[in-house]
Order: C-alpha cells, then structure tokens, then sequence
C-alpha cells in the first residue's frame, strides 16, 4: 500500500504565536502516525514561487495521512497556524 504525506508551504507571519502550533501539532500528528521527514531546513526554489517554510509528513497510507489532517485534535490546533501564517497544505499519495 503506497504511503501518504501531508505537505505544507508555509510562510509565517506571526512568529512568536506560531511556535505554539509546532510545539502542539507534533505530538498530535506522531500519535495519528506521522513521521517529520522534511521540517523546514534550507530551500531554494528553483521554478516558480512558493511561501517560505515547507514541511513533509510520512504516514503510513493516503487514508492515514487524511484522516490525521481531520482529525479535531489536529484541527483545533491548526487554527493556530491559520492565524499566524499563510500556508498552502496538501495531502498526497506516495508511490
């Protein structure tokens, strides 16, 4: 079964608010079956443009990865990131 991933362009604009969606998103979406494989780091971006920030979460199907962006616990703390930063967020099937 292919795996899934949650991918996040992510340019913040409130940065003291938005360690506190880091601090509780991580959590949340290890325990829904999440793995960090990409959490910001250097970028370039090589065609086109995109916000600032990109994050790449490994689950371990496409269902997992929808079912933990969702998810209310999740949800609840994502309204933290839609407050304090632009963020386009997708959900992708793996090979």
């Amino acid at each position: 079964m292919p795996k899934g991933y949650l991918i996040g362009h992510i340019t913040v604009t409130d940065p003291e608010a938005y360690k506190e969606y880091v601090e509780r998103d991580t959590p949340i979406l290890e325990r829904l079956g999440g793995r960090f494989v990409v959490r910001g780091g250097d970028a370039e971006v090589m065609e086109g443009t995109t916000n600032e920030r990109h994050v790449v979460i490994e689950f371990p199907s496409y269902q997992a990865a929808l079912d933990a962006y969702n998810d209310p616990d999740y949800q609840e703390v994502a309204d933290i990131r839609r407050r304090t930063a632009q963020s386009v967020i997708i959900v992708v099937e793996g090979t």
